[in-house]
C-alpha cells in the first residue's frame, strides 16, 4: 500500500523542521510531501498536494490553524487534521471539535506520543480506504440500485434517448432479457369505471393513486408471461411494457395477453384498464415512435370502448416505414457541428441520408425528411446568433432551396458544407467569446485589486459566468490562474508605487490590497526576494 500524504505547518521553523525530523515517518506509513509556515501558505499547497493529514499549529500569522481547518472541511473533508498548540485551554479544544479535528496535541510534541497519534490515524485511513475499495460492498450497493438504474435507462429508450449500440451493451449489465428481433411498446392506462354493486376498492384507489398503478403491474407481471416475453416499468402514471418476440406475427399472443390482463383486472379490482399496443420495430432507436403510437391506440378507446388492448396498426395504417428525423439523429448532428471537425461532421451527416437513400418512398416524403433537418439546422443557427445571410446567401428561402435540387447526393453534399461552414462561425465565436471574457475579467481586476475581499466568486458575479468554467478558460487564455494574475498586479502596483512615492510600507499593502501589512511583506519578499523597504532603498 502507498504511503499516506502529510503537510506539517508552522510559523517556527525550527518546530516544524523539528517535527518533520524526529518522526520516522515511513516506518510509520507516511511521507512529508510539503512544510508550509502560515495557513495561507499551508492552504494554497492543500489544494494542490491534497494531503491525506495536515498538521498545524493554533497560533500562526495571516491565517491560524483553526481557520485554516475550517476551510480544508470545506475544500478537502476527507483530509485529517492534527492541531498542536502551546495552549492548554478549553475554547480552542471547543473550536477544533467544532471543525472536526481529529487529534488535538499539546506541545512541545513528544516524538513518542505524535507516533502513537499517527498510528492511530494510519488505522483510521487503512479502514477507510480498504471500506472504498470494498468491491463486495460497491456491488451490494449497485444491486440495489439496479431497479432504478434500469427504470431510468428503459424510460430513455421509449423517450428516444437509447440509440442501438447503447441497448446491446447495456442490456447485459442491466439484466434485460430482451433480445429477440421484433418488439412492441404497450401502454397500460387506468380508466376507472367502478360498479354501484361493487365498489370495495375505490376508496383506497381515490386516495392513492400510485396503488393503481402498482396493482395493475402486479397482475400484469404475473399474466402476460403465459403470452410473450417483455419487461414493465411505471411511467408517467401508466405501466409501459417493452414486449418482444421472434416472429411479428407474435403480436397476436400479445394482444390475446393484454385482453387477458384488463380482463382479469375488471374481475379482481372492479376497475377497468386499457392497453395501446404501438407499432412493431427491430431498432430500440424506433421505441419512441412505438410509444407515441401506443398513446394514440389508446385515444380510440373513445370510439372502440375502454377496459381492452387496442392495437395501432387495427386502427391506422402503417407509417414507421416514412422518413423520420429521431432525436438522437438530431442530437448527434447538433454535437458534431457544435464541437468536432469536419470529418465527424461528414460522418454523421452520412448516415442521415444514408436512410433516405435505403428507402424508395414518394418524393414528398423526402422533402419533410429534409425540411426536419433544415428546421433543426436553422434553430441552431439562430441559437448562435448568427447571421443567415453569411451562411446561406442573400435572400435564402429553404423551402424554395430544397426544391431545386435534382438528386439526394447534391442535398447531402450542400448540407454538409454549411454544417462545416457553421463549425467555423461556432469555433471563432468560441475563441472571441473566451478572449472577449478574459479581457473583461483583466480589466475587472486592475480596476478593482485594492478590493481586499476580490474573489473569483465575486468577479464570475460581475461576468455573469460560473467559477469553473471562468478558471478553465482563464487559466487556458493567461497561462495562470486568478490568484497568480492578482498577486501578479498588486505586486507591480506595489513596485510602481515604492519606486514613485513615499508611502508607507502598510499605506501601499492597503492601496494594492493587503489589509495585513506583514502578510504583504511575505507576499513581495517571495517574488521578488527582498522586503518591500530593501527593495525601496536598492
Amino acid at each position: 500500500m502507498s504511503l499516506y500524504r502529510i503537510m506539517v505547518v508552522d510559523d517556527e521553523e525550527e518546530i516544524r523542521l523539528g517535527i518533520i525530523k524526529k518522526i520516522e515517518w515511513e516506518a510509520n506509513g507516511f511521507k512529508v510531501v510539503a512544510d508550509a509556515e502560515n495557513g495561507r501558505d499551508a492552504l494554497e499547497k492543500a489544494e494542490k498536494l491534497k494531503p491525506d493529514i495536515i498538521m498545524t499549529d493554533i497560533k500562526m500569522p495571516f491565517m491560524d490553524g483553526l481557520e485554516l481547518g475550517r476551510k480544508i472541511a470545506e475544500i478537502l473533508p476527507s483530509t485529517k487534521i492534527i492541531i498542536f498548540s502551546g495552549f492548554d485551554d478549553f475554547k480552542y479544544a471547543k473550536e477544533a471539535i467544532k471543525i472536526n479535528v481529529t487529534e488535538y496535541v499539546l506541545k512541545p510534541v513528544n516524538s513518542i506520543e505524535l507516533t502513537e497519534v499517527l498510528k492511530r490515524l494510519k488505522e483510521q485511513l487503512d479502514e477507510e480506504f480498504n471500506e472504498k475499495r470494498n468491491i463486495e460492498a460497491l456491488y451490494k450497493d449497485y444491486m440495489e440500485s439496479l431497479p432504478v438504474i434500469r427504470e431510468q435507462f428503459l424510460v430513455g429508450a421509449i423517450e428516444g434517448r437509447v440509440n442501438t449500440e447503447k441497448w446491446k451493451t447495456q442490456i447485459e449489465k442491466l439484466d434485460i432479457n430482451l433480445r429477440k428481433q421484433f418488439f412492441s411498446i404497450v401502454t397500460i392506462h387506468a380508466d376507472g369505471g367502478f360498479t354501484k354493486d361493487n365498489d370495495h376498492n375505490s376508496d383506497v384507489f381515490d386516495n392513492d393513486s400510485a396503488l393503481v398503478s402498482i396493482s395493475i403491474k402486479n397482475i400484469l407481471d404475473e399474466k402476460l408471461q403465459d403470452y410473450c416475453n417483455f419487461i414493465s416499468f411505471h411511467y408517467s402514471d401508466e405501466i409501459i411494457v417493452i414486449a418482444n418476440f421472434d416472429e411479428r406475427e407474435e403480436v397476436l399472443e400479445l394482444i390475446k395477453g393484454i385482453n387477458e390482463v384488463c380482463s382479469i383486472y375488471k374481475r379482481i379490482m372492479n376497475f377497468k384498464i386499457s392497453g395501446g399496443i404501438g407499432h412493431i420495430f427491430t431498432s430500440i432507436s424506433e421505441a419512441k415512435l412505438s410509444y407515441k403510437s401506443s398513446q394514440t391506440a389508446l385515444d380510440y378507446r373513445f370510439i372502440l370502448g375502454s377496459g381492452k388492448a387496442i392495437f395501432i396498426e387495427d386502427v391506422e395504417p402503417n407509417t414507421t416505414e416514412k422518413l423520420q428525423f429521431d432525436d438522437n439523429e438530431e442530437r448527434a448532428m447538433l454535437n458534431a457541428i457544435k464541437i468536432c471537425g469536419p470529418l465527424e461532421i461528414r460522418d454523421e451527416i452520412n448516415k442521415i441520408f444514408k436512410k433516405a437513400e435505403e428507402l424508395l418512398l414518394p418524393f414528398n416524403q423526402y422533402q419533410i425528411y429534409l425540411m426536419e433537418i433544415m428546421t433543426s439546422f436553422l434553430k441552431l443557427v439562430q441559437a448562435y446568433e448568427f447571421n443567415i445571410n453569411d451562411i446561406f446567401g442573400e435572400d435564402f428561402n429553404c423551402y424554395n432551396h430544397l426544391e431545386s435540387f435534382d438528386s439526394i447526393n447534391s442535398m447531402k453534399e450542400w448540407f454538409i458544407s454549411k454544417a462545416i461552414l457553421v463549425n467555423d462561425f461556432i469555433k471563432r465565436e468560441r475563441v472571441n467569446s473566451s478572449r472577449i471574457l478574459v479581457e473583461r475579467a483583466k480589466e475587472y481586476i486592475n480596476n478593482n485589486y485594492s478590493d481586499y475581499e476580490i474573489s473569483v466568486e465575486k468577479l464570475c458575479n460581475e461576468l455573469h459566468v460560473s467559477p469553473t468554467y471562468f478558471s478553465t478558460i482563464f487559466k487556458k487564455e493567461t497561462e495562470m490562474n486568478f490568484v497568480n494574475y492578482l498577486t501578479t498586479i498588486r505586486l507591480e502596483e506595489a513596485v510602481k508605487l515604492l519606486n514613485t512615492t513615499d508611502d508607507k510600507t502598510y499605506i501601499i499593502a492597503s492601496k494594492v490590497g493587503y489589509p495585513e501589512a506583514n502578510y504583504f511583506s511575505y507576499v513581495f519578499k517571495k517574488k521578488y526576494g527582498v522586503s518591500p523597504l530593501k527593495y525601496r532603498k536598492r
